[in-house]
């Protein structure tokens, strides 16, 4: 069996960019096995086939897991692996070349954009405001530090243009479902 790994990051709002990313693998003869660490993808050889790759966050659904996974066995949806809340599944696309999904409509979507910004980016926007920004503030004001000042600098951009790109997309998924 010959096995790839590819290196390839993909932000918690990304999801759908991952599921054309492995899509696409798939369709050129790379069966995604798992995802490790921050974005290590292992992939089997295979015959190239159009499979459909899904990404749903429900902690709810973890918790019951049987069920879940029941619930989308059921529906032709073979369970691959969870990975930081996530769980992966995917189903060949059907003859008809009809491209199943998950979600079905915006509801559904925007549902679970809010499973992932209350599991994901609730705890993210607290360590930014209880940890990060007071430290800036004090490396920057107090203390003088400014190597330290400017290093948690960058990080607190990073987290911003995390918060504006998830809540940009959030308030799409939002307005869509209107």
């Amino acid at each position: 069996m010959q096995v790839k790994k590819q290196f390839k990051w993909f932000t918690i709002f990304e999801y759908e960019k991952e599921q054309d990313y492995l899509r696409e693998m798939h369709k050129s003869g790379w069966k995604f096995i798992k995802v490790i660490g921050l974005g290590m993808y292992h992939f089997e050889k295979c015959i190239p086939q159009d499979v459909v790759y899904q990404l749903d966050y429900n902690k709810d659904g973890l918790a019951h897991k049987d069920e879940y996974l029941k619930m989308f066995d059921d529906c032709g949806w073979e369970y691959i692996q969870d990975f930081l809340g996530y769980s992966y599944f995917r189903k060949a696309v059907s003859e008809d070349g009809v491209a199943e999904e998950i979600f079905c409509d915006e509801e559904s979507r925007f549902q679970m954009m809010q499973r992932v910004l209350k599991g994901r980016m609730l705890p993210l926007l607290v360590i930014f405001l209880a940890v990060l920004l007071p430290q800036f503030i004090l490396n920057l004001f107090s203390y003088h530090n400014y190597f330290v000042a400017t290093f948690i600098g960058v990080i607190l951009v990073m987290y911003i243009s995390i918060f504006t790109m998830y809540f940009t997309k959030y308030n799409q998924y939002k307005d869509h479902r209107k």
